[in-house]
Formats: C-alpha cells, sequence, structure tokens
C-alpha cells in the first residue's frame, strides 16, 4: 500500500464511519417514530463490519510502511494516532449500535442529537462522546474541513522538516567532498614528504662517500710524498 493509497483509505474508512453514524442517527429516528429499523440494522451490521475491515487494512499497511521505512517515523506516529482515533470511533458505534451507550440526551457531546439539536439546525456529531471546545457546535463537514486542516498544517509541517532534512544531506555531501579533497592533498603531501626523504637519504649516503673518498686521497697523497722524501734522500749524494 502507497502512502498516498493509506491516505485515500483513511479518507474513505472516515467517510464510512460517518455514514455508520448517519445511519444510526436514522435507526433512533424510526424507533422514536415507531418505523422498522430492520432494514437499517442490516445495512449497519455490515457496514459496521466493513469498518473493522478497512482498520485493520490501515493497520497493516502502517506496519509494512514503517518496517521497510517508507515513511518517517514521525508521519508513522501520526497515523498511528489517527488509527487509534478510528478505533475509538468504531468502539463508541458498536456501544451505540448495540445500545450500551446512552441514548441522546439535550447535550450535543453524546452520540447522537437529540430533536433540540436538530431544531436549532445544526446536525449531530456521532463520533464523540466527550467533545472538545474546538468541535462543540459544529456539524459533520465542519469537523470534517477541520480535522482536513489539521492534517494539512501537519503534512506542510513534514514537508518543511523535510526541506531541512535535505539541505543538511546537501551540506553534509558537500562536507564530505571537501574532506575527500583534503583527504587526496594530504595523501600528496605525503608522498612528496616521502620523496623528499628519500632523496635526503640519498644525498647523505653521497656526501659519506665523497667524505671517505676525499680521506683515502689524502692519506694517499701523503704516502707518495713521503716515499718521494724517502727516494730523494737515498739518491741525494752525501
Amino acid at each position: 500500500m502507497s502512502q498516498d493509497a493509506w491516505l485515500q483509505n483513511y479518507d474513505a474508512t472516515c467517510r464510512l464511519a460517518q455514514e455508520i453514524a448517519e445511519n444510526i442517527h436514522e435507526r433512533s429516528r424510526q424507533q422514536r417514530t415507531g418505523g422498522n429499523p430492520a432494514k437499517i440494522n442490516m445495512t449497519l451490521r455490515a457496514s459496521l463490519q466493513k469498518l473493522k475491515q478497512n482498520i485493520s487494512q490501515l493497520k497493516d499497511g502502517l506496519l509494512r510502511a514503517s518496517s521497510t521505512r517508507r515513511i518517517m517515523q514521525s508521519e508513522a506516529d501520526r497515523r498511528q494516532n489517527l488509527i487509534d482515533d478510528l478505533l475509538t470511533r468504531e468502539k463508541q458505534l458498536n456501544a451505540t449500535f448495540k445500545g450500551d451507550s446512552t441514548e441522546p440526551g439535550p447535550s450535543r457531546s453524546t452520540l447522537m442529537a437529540d430533536g433540540g439539536g436538530a431544531s436549532r439546525g445544526v446536525a449531530a456529531n456521532p463520533w464523540l462522546v466527550n467533545e472538545t471546545d474546538e468541535t462543540r457546535g459544529l456539524d459533520f463537514g465542519e469537523i470534517k474541513q477541520q480535522q482536513q486542516r489539521i492534517i494539512e498544517a501537519q503534512d506542510a509541517g513534514l514537508d518543511a522538516l523535510a526541506a531541512v532534512i535535505s539541505r543538511q544531506k546537501i551540506m553534509g555531501q558537500e562536507i564530505g567532498n571537501e574532506l575527500d579533497e583534503q583527504n587526496e592533498i594530504i595523501d600528496d603531501l605525503a608522498h612528496l614528504v616521502d620523496k623528499t626523504d628519500d632523496r635526503i637519504r640519498n644525498e647523505t649516503r653521497r656526501v659519506k662517500l665523497v667524505e671517505t673518498k676525499s680521506a683515502s686521497c689524502g692519506m694517499l697523497v701523503v704516502i707518495v710524498l713521503l716515499l718521494i722524501a724517502i727516494v730523494v734522500i737515498a739518491v741525494w749524494p752525501v
């Protein structure tokens, strides 16, 4: 499941949850007016099963994306929070469908709003039991838009973070290239120093050889001079 496909499946699952909530509200209305909710009950059971399957697919897709590191950890955490929110909504919807939750009252914070809420022209929010101040007084569309804005803001933050990481990567590559060049210069200097050392050693050996030859030549001259002196003394008439 690609990243875009995951987000599309998440949006579809949210729409399914909203549809289930509206159907539960409609079933409650039919029960109050003496209608027969059998058909809508069948639809709700199938929809709730489909919601469970969709959430399971989202969890599997997120696990694969996280394990293969196709998304950053911060994005994985954000998506896990989205899944947790969907799991909470699923439990609330199942509880309301089975009749385990409190029936509608004057407060809009319950899963179903009463007729008074509808008469004020405000659609009930069937997803939240404890409604926050940010969503109080909003209908389904407005809450969805608010969530979309939050997701877009998070995506913009992730894009900015990705841009910073990209710049840091480029800087790291440039530093690496500079270090490679410096290492090449150091290698050249080391090679030059080695060659210079070899030349110095060769010149030192030559100087020592010259000194040795010079000393030998000096002794030879002295010997020759002594021989000449001996010869001269020997042949000189007394």
